[in-house]
């Protein structure tokens, strides 16, 4: 624990100066092919540095903020456009720096009282929304430890509750501690996954946000535009959504890989493919119907629920246990308490010996 606490800190700092280079980069170099040279070394070093790391708890969130958000939004600064690319006036280093590898936008309005419309897209949940979920985490939790005596493909479908609900409560805190101290906000990452009544309403408005608000300017929008002077602008949204899907399964296969360090089999590729040809075929209906005839709430949120449930527990959730997220979530944590024990026992040893030389 404590070696991967040092790599930690040097992943960290190393990732703090590449960033400091590129904002200087900004400053100094016009947007567009140059200023993409100049940073592309950055970019392929930042996908090297979660190397360096073997944990899941300070691997999992570096990979996933230094390989895909940093990369992502350094590949659209290069081109003056996204978060970090703020004309005329440049960002300051502290804003550069936070929004490159954080997913934090400004808060541009911190006291405000918030009505129905605003709660709907916001991503902010009411206590009790938190705590129904906290009860279900423990209700749920003593059935895990029971995993050995059920049925195998109830275990996956406990590891899409716990992956859901843990990764809500879990950003819920870091948004509160930046809303507090930082003044800044989160984006909302999770709006209510359950109430989907379809696919593009679970992928573009509910279900991981923070990937959207980044593919959607590198990869949706770009392939969009130049599909819409090849096919037309009516379907051109279809290879964008094809491509998006695409390159979402590719960077899970590599944040996997990060974790696991095992081979990927490509079965996220080929979920979130999956999901990319089912969106593309569902806004296909959209269209030839107009809008003419829909199902019903209740029966358009269960199927999308269904579908998403059972595709994941048949290709997602196996390439959970095939990385060992399980195993090596819950052998860190041990080590984390013994690495806790063994700090607060040299503490208590060292104020003896104080005590006993003052003595």
């Amino acid at each position: 624990m404590e070696g991967e606490i040092k790599n930690f800190i040097m992943v960290w700092a190393s990732a703090l100066l590449l960033l400091s280079y590129c904002h200087m980069v900004g400053k100094i170099i016009s947007k567009g092919v140059i200023r993409f040279f100049a940073i592309l070394p950055v970019i392929l070093f930042l996908f090297f540095l979660p190397l360096n790391l073997f944990t899941i708890w300070l691997g999992g969130p570096t990979c996933f903020f230094l390989a895909w958000l940093a990369n992502f939004k350094l590949l659209l600064f290069a081109f003056g456009q996204g978060p970090l690319s703020t004309y005329p006036v440049p960002l300051s280093f502290p804003y550069f720096i936070s929004l490159a590898c954080l997913p934090i936008k400004f808060q541009q309005h911190p006291q405000k009282s918030v009505d129905n419309k605003v709660c709907k897209g916001s991503g902010h949940k009411s206590p009790l929304n938190r705590g129904l979920k906290i009860v279900v985490l423990a209700i749920t939790a003593p059935i895990y430890l029971q995993k050995d005596h059920i049925h195998p493909k109830m275990v996956l479908l406990l590891y899409c509750v716990y992956l859901y609900i843990g990764l809500e409560l879990v950003l819920a805190v870091v948004a509160a501690f930046a809303r507090v101290y930082l003044r800044l906000e989160l984006e909302p990452q999770f709006h209510e996954p359950y109430l989907a009544t379809s696919l593009q309403d679970f992928w573009g408005r509910r279900w991981n946000l923070m990937v959207t608000s980044i593919l959607q300017p590198t990869v949706y929008n770009p392939v969009m535009s130049i599909s819409s002077r090849l096919i037309g602008r009516k379907w051109a949204a279809l290879p964008g959504v094809l491509a998006s899907f695409l390159v979402s399964g590719i960077m899970h296969e590599i944040i996997f890989y990060y974790i696991g360090r095992k081979k990927p089999t490509w079965e996220l590729t080929c979920f979130f493919f999956l999901h990319g040809i089912s969106l593309a075929i569902e806004i296909v209906i959209k269209k030839v119907f107009n809008g003419k005839w829909q199902l019903a709430t209740v029966v358009s949120r269960f199927l999308t629920l269904a579908f998403v449930v059972v595709t994941a527990m048949w290709l997602f959730m196996p390439q959970v246990l095939y990385a060992e997220f399980d195993v090596k979530a819950r052998r860190e944590c041990i080590a984390f308490i013994n690495f806790v024990k063994d700090v607060i026992t040299i503490d208590s040893r060292f104020k003896e010996f104080i005590t006993a030389t003052e003595g």
